[in-house]
């Protein structure tokens, strides 16, 4: 049983008007799509980070080509909502290229979708990426007796360099060729319930009927969905499911993968020579040693230290705020506009607005650039250095066992760990977790005990000379974000999630990468938090000239004095209502006060810590989990943080310990 694709050949001066290119997490996609595009999209070593598709223009040849650079895939048969997205994209059918990026060194691995690719009768072009890494590893491949074996274009490159682009843009006119190659024989039983209901799929999508078939028979839902299928038909799809399962004794779920990955091993066998050491390297020791549960710890804590502790800690919220917030504004910026500000504008009410104490360049403006700026920046490198490294998707192997107990697995450290950067935008990212059980635990656990860049660089600056303070807000933070996770878990319906990812290698981060990502991810935090900023310095203006402010703070004054904390706190907790960072720096400026003693520093950083999210998340958790949920969630942390606070500082007085 062998029939070949019949599409027909594509003219060579045929314009060529959309690219789509496709392929795992972690083998190039986005740095080829730099390269072809001009254009930048933040690239990580992790799976999952490319979350929306990104879109550029490509000159080809006179004209203009749409390019996409879609999600991370595995399989046509998709099972996260990137996997979804991506092979939404193909089913449209409007792409008039298909570039397969794979990884050159891992070619066995990636072949069962090249294989489903060229299957479904769409116009691939194979990219084999990373052939630098592949030959220096001693790796040999065969291009032009894969480009054979496949019937389609076959090209290699290393996106980095730009090594082979060139090729590709001049190989790109002769995708959707008539490949010649044999469709797989899947085995008398796969065919029979293929035959059996090809004939009532749609012609007209994307994918190819066949292809079709053998995605409903592994029982593809989604796909289901989307065909529209009838009644009778579906049903028809059913039997021969069944069919299949009873006379081979094996889902059609198991079998077509089985046959996928043997036809690749075949063609691996045939194109791939590595060379066989048994030399274990340096890098794949390290690599070990990063995941393992005991020496993975020492790993971690080396990162958190001298990333976030030293590096975001002690150089962007000390050194750096210091000179900014101390010298620059407090000696220069402040004294001059205020006084510019008091003889040049006659009204006391826009004196407020603009100077003063709670002015926007005075107050807006002074958080944003004296202590904003430099602790995000940092955190920005060292979250661009951590992942060019290679090391988050070894950390998200090391902290997979801990998450499951959470109702969470390894994929979750992507958003957990940029919500350490910021919290919007993390929530943003925990739509490429698989289940909504695991989205809310995820949401609510950003909300509650995950302290942005800002917010953490300051308490961790302000703490800095306070250790038993700082381990005894470690210490609780980390024990909410697990008991509440725990609980959350149990509550929340829903089965445990299915976790695996590729492993990159290690690399060295590459200055030139680390700068450009930070930039533009500075970019991105400023132009959406900078107005933010400012609007907030305007609502805490107008809550002063009406009085709503002070109604407030005199509100939250009481509850200060529930949880040990000086009335002054509650200006504070009011700012992190507006954005979480500025009541870290509210806080920050009471302490350099000598406002708070070591337990009031504890118990405020804990508290403020686990308090409501700031306005741009709670919008963002509005959009992506709902009013209800969002709602829900708010009205949750808001009382449990406090409820926190007072604990906390019940238990310290009740010890008579003093920090």
């Amino acid at each position: 049983m062998s029939r070949c694709h019949g599409s027909a050949v594509v003219d060579a001066e045929a314009a060529l008007r959309k690219l789509v290119l496709v392929g795992n997490p972690n083998v190039g996609k986005s740095v080829l799509f730099n390269r072809l595009t001009g254009s930048y999209v933040v690239v990580s070593n992790y799976p999952g980070t490319t979350v929306e598709v990104s879109r550029g223009k490509l000159r080809h040849e006179g004209g203009e080509v749409d390019v996409e650079d879609t999600p991370g895939m595995y399989s046509l048969l998709p099972i996260t909502e990137e996997e979804r997205v991506a092979r939404d994209i193909l089913l449209r059918g409007d792409a008039d290229a298909v570039v397969h990026v794979v990884d050159a060194k891992n070619l066995k691995r990636m072949l069962p979708m090249t294989l489903q690719l060229v299957e479904a009768g769409l116009p691939v072009v194979v990219v084999l990426n990373m052939i630098d890494e592949a030959e220096r590893l001693g790796v040999r491949i065969d291009v032009e007796a894969l480009e054979r074996a496949l019937g389609v274009p076959v090209v290699a490159t290393a996106a980095l360099t730009g090594r082979g682009v060139q090729d590709l843009l001049e190989r790109l006119p002769e995708a959707g060729g008539s490949t010649g190659r044999a469709e797989l024989y899947y085995g008398p039983d796969v065919e029979t319930a293929v035959a059996e209901i090809e004939p009532v799929m749609p012609a007209r999508m994307g994918l190819s009927p066949r292809s079709l078939a053998l995605l409903l028979l592994q029982g593809d839902e989604r796909l289901e969905e989307t065909l529209q299928l009838s009644t009778a038909d579906l049903e028809r799809v059913e039997r021969a499911r069944r069919e299949v399962e009873r006379r081979a004794g094996a889902p059609a779920s198991l079998l077509i993968p089985q046959r996928l990955h043997e036809e690749a091993e075949r063609l691996a066998d045939e194109v791939f020579r590595a060379p066989e050491s048994g030399v274990v390297t340096w890098n794949e020791r390290l690599s070990r040693w990063m995941m393992h549960p005991v020496a993975g710890l020492p790993i971690l804590a080396a990162v958190l230290y001298f990333g976030l502790y030293k590096f975001v800690g002690g150089f962007g919220a000390g050194t750096v705020v210091d000179f900014l917030e101390g010298h620059v504004f407090e000696t220069y910026v402040n004294p001059w506009v205020n006084g510019a500000v008091t003889r040049w504008v006659p009204w006391p009410w826009l004196q407020e607005l603009i100077a003063l104490d709670y002015g926007v360049i005075t107050l807006g403006l002074r958080y944003a650039v004296a202590i904003i700026l430099p602790i995000v920046g940092t955190f920005f490198i060292a979250f661009s250095v951590i992942e060019d490294s290679g090391y988050l998707p070894r950390l998200a192997m090391l902290v997979d066992r801990v998450f499951k107990a959470i109702g969470l697995n390894g994929r979750a450290v992507i958003p957990m760990t940029l919500g350490f950067g910021c919290d919007t935008m993390a929530t943003m990212v925990t739509r490429t977790l698989e289940t909504t059980r695991e989205r809310i635990i995820a949401t609510v656990l950003l909300a509650l005990a995950i302290p942005c860049s800002a917010q953490l660089g300051v308490i961790l600056g302000m703490m800095s000379t306070a250790p038993r303070a700082m381990a005894v807000w470690a210490g609780f933070v980390i024990g909410v974000f697990l008991l509440v996770g725990w609980l959350s878990a149990r509550i929340l319906p829903g089965e445990p999630p299915v976790f695996y990812m590729e492993i990159p290698p290690l690399r060295l981060p590459r200055p030139g990468a680390v700068a450009v990502k930070t930039l533009t991810r500075m970019q991105w935090y400023f132009a959406e938090i900078l107005p933010l900023f400012l609007l907030a310095s305007v609502l805490i203006w107008l809550g002063k000239l009406t009085g709503v402010f002070d109604a407030v703070v005199a509100g939250l004054g009481v509850v200060m004095g529930w949880i040990g904390l000086p009335q002054e706190a509650a200006v504070a907790f009011l700012f992190g209502f507006f954005r979480r960072d500025y009541g870290a720096a509210g806080l920050y400026d009471l302490q350099s006060q000598g406002l708070l003693t070591g337990n009031q520093l504890a118990v405020a950083a804990i508290t403020l810590t686990l308090f409501v999210p700031c306005i741009a998340q709670f919008l963002v958790m509005q959009k992506e989990r709902g009013t209800k949920t969002a709602l829900a969630i708010g009205g949750f942390v808001f009382v449990f943080a406090f409820a926190v606070g007072a604990a906390v500082n019940g238990l310290l007085t009740t010890l008579g310990i003093q920090l």
